[in-house]
């Protein structure tokens, strides 16, 4: 079920571009708010399953990589410089 919303104390400069974008993509000021809001928070965050599916797969790229604790140690220092 869709919901509603009122935004209150909107600056008139942002009500000025959002209503210029509606105009210029021919859709209605609410419609264009929906799309900005979809824009701007993206998707919907995958599955704990699909994260980790896919850091794995990121991780069998890089290929083996081992690493003492003092080169470590001097990496840490070298960035520091």
């Amino acid at each position: 079920m869709a919901k509603s919303i009122t935004l209150k104390n909107l600056p008139d400069a942002l009500h000025a571009r959002l209503a210029a974008a509606a105009k210029r993509n021919r859709r209605s000021l609410n419609n264009e708010a929906i799309v900005c809001l979809e824009t701007g928070l993206g998707t919907a965050n995958p599955s704990v399953e699909v994260q980790l599916t896919r850091i794995r797969a990121l991780r069998e790229s890089l290929g083996p990589h081992s690493f003492d604790p003092d080169q470590i140690d001097e990496f840490k220092r070298l960035d520091r410089l």
